[in-house]
């Protein structure tokens, strides 16, 4: 009974140190630190492929601990839709699953009544993915635990690196065809523009020839 203890204990480990690898290979989330000055907007942005839930945290921090100042915050997607939008807030959250592939965009900017002589800073935690994913609630619906657990997590983790590189492959294909593209219309401009030369100096040519029998020189 203490061997298969230890085994267990062993696999796990070896699992746990897996999945780290793994998650580490995979952009999950990031804690992000904004200093937001009296009158201006800073804004993060990822790109994110198709169907990928996003989760994020906002809080506002400040020396100011009595009267924190107020934000506004607006997410917008790449095709300019509003995800969320929340004004006068210290603190919020918003989640959603990505509709369309692209750079989505966070913006944060102070309220105009918030009066306060120092910049505020937020703290942003924004994850992606499986990192989003809330894994107890996963644990308690399907009622499994320990290695079972872990594997679930590093199936995860594979199925997001998978997807991951799928959309790599497809924005090389896209960069690969725009670029075959535009050397082709290069290639194109450059025989049209040598082929322009050409006629405007054989009538150049021409035009010499004509003055000069007229004048006699020939």
């Amino acid at each position: 009974m203490r061997n298969t203890n230890v085994s267990r204990a062993e696999i796990l480990r070896a699992l746990s140190l897996l999945l780290l690898w793994v998650w580490s290979s995979v952009p999950v989330g990031e804690a992000i630190w904004l200093s937001l000055p009296q009158s201006d907007t800073k804004c993060v942005s990822e790109e994110i492929q198709n169907n990928v839930v996003v989760l994020a945290d906002y809080v506002v921090i400040s020396e100011h601990h009595d009267h924190l100042p107020t934000v506004s915050v607006k997410v917008t997607s790449p095709y300019g839709n509003n995800l969320h939008h929340q004004e006068n807030v210290t603190h919020g959250q918003f989640a959603f699953t990505t509709q369309e592939a692209g750079n989505y965009v966070a913006c944060f900017w102070l309220d105009s009544q918030s009066e306060m002589s120092k910049d505020v800073s937020i703290n942003i935690d924004w994850k992606t993915g499986i990192a989003a994913k809330d894994w107890e609630s996963v644990a308690r619906k399907e009622k499994i635990e320990g290695v079972e657990l872990e594997l679930r997590k590093l199936e995860g983790a594979v199925e997001a690196i998978h997807e991951n590189l799928l959309y790599l492959k497809n924005r090389e294909a896209e960069m690969r065809i725009v670029s075959e593209g535009t050397n082709s219309k290069v290639a194109w401009f450059s025989i049209m523009s040598l082929a322009i030369c050409i006629v405007a100096s054989a009538l150049q040519v021409l035009h010499l020839k004509r003055f000069f029998q007229k004048k006699k020189l020939i």
